[in-house]
């Protein structure tokens, strides 16, 4: 089989080219992606060339673990059949390219056990799954705290603020620099951090992956308060002894998202208590990659890029 996928040669070097899928074996799904969405986080560190060392990265590599799609095929005693509508993070079924994420194609295989039935409504929203459930995975789970400080309110800043409120939590307080990115809030105020003189939070998120902010809110925390580290971040992450030190904090670093993670949100969204919806700002064809990959990392009104890849091939 070939497929249309977008391939990253190397950085800023991106293009859609046809490239040759791994059959299916037993346990594989066949499913033709019809949206892709574009991480301006992990994905753009690739783009830029500035992703540090990491397990199973190079170039080429097909970009996207953000997708939703249709199985054509399914492999008998898989659970899924053909017709149905699925979420799937990405595969690993290239020919001559890494597949380290591998969602920015029209075409994949993937096995059964990464894939999660969704509700056909959610179109192109279903591939915000994976941002949710990682979301999600930050703050459930044993000791874990939801947070009254989100620092950044880009697509993950929204869907903690939403998952605090829908876990029945106080309103969390969302810092924002960009003064375009502090509107689209519901239940919630975002603020510009320089005006904010509380120095009482107990627990505080950090989504904007920015290193520098860590100084400014050790400062800002609670004696024995906790830091989450919600971000991606390529530069050493330091900070002044002293202050943590009198303020006795605490760090915590946020990974991706798991299995139970997955289910969980799902049902978030589906029974509605968990709203997807003002998330994707900007969609592109397919055919358009190149120039949406760039607005995507370029343009700060851009909250989600989401490719559609029901005209390709």
């Amino acid at each position: 089989m070939q497929t249309t996928a977008v391939l990253l040669k190397g950085p800023k070097d991106l293009c859609l080219d046809s490239l040759d899928i791994t059959p299916p074996t037993e346990g594989d799904l066949v499913i033709r992606v019809n949206h892709s969405g574009i991480s301006t986080g992990t994905e753009k560190l690739f783009w830029s060339g500035d992703m540090p060392p990491f397990p199973g990265m190079g170039y080429p590599l097909v970009p996207g673990y953000e997708a939703t799609g249709e199985v054509v095929e399914a492999a008998p005693g898989s659970g899924f059949k053909a017709g149905d509508n699925v979420f799937v993070p990405g595969a690993n079924c290239y020919e001559g390219a890494f597949g380290l994420f591998g969602g920015a194609s029209r075409l994949l295989v993937s096995k059964a056990e990464r894939v999660s039935r969704i509700d056909a409504g959610l179109q192109a929203e279903g591939a915000l799954l994976a941002l949710a459930a990682t979301a999600r995975h930050a703050m459930a789970g044993a000791g874990k705290s939801v947070p009254d400080l989100i620092v950044g309110h880009g697509v993950l800043g929204r869907l903690l603020a939403r998952l605090t409120i829908a876990a029945g939590a106080p309103a969390p307080t969302v810092w924002e620099i960009d003064p375009t990115r502090r509107t689209g809030a519901t239940g919630y105020e975002v603020i510009d951090p320089a005006t904010d003189t509380r120095r009482d939070y107990t627990s505080v998120y950090d989504a904007s992956g920015s290193v520098a902010v860590l100084a400014d809110l050790i400062g800002r925390i609670a004696k024995g308060g906790e830091i989450v580290l919600a971000g991606f971040y390529t530069d050493p992450i330091s900070f002044a002894f002293p202050s943590a030190f009198m303020k006795e904090a605490r760090f915590r670093i946020a990974a991706e998202w798991n299995a139970d993670d997955l289910i969980a949100t799902r049902a978030l969204v589906e029974s509605g208590t968990l709203n997807l919806g003002g998330l994707i700002t900007h969609t592109a064809q397919s055919s358009d990659a190149p120039q949406a990959y760039t607005t995507a990392f370029s343009d700060p009104a851009c909250l989600k890029m989401m490719l559609n890849w029901k005209d390709a091939r």
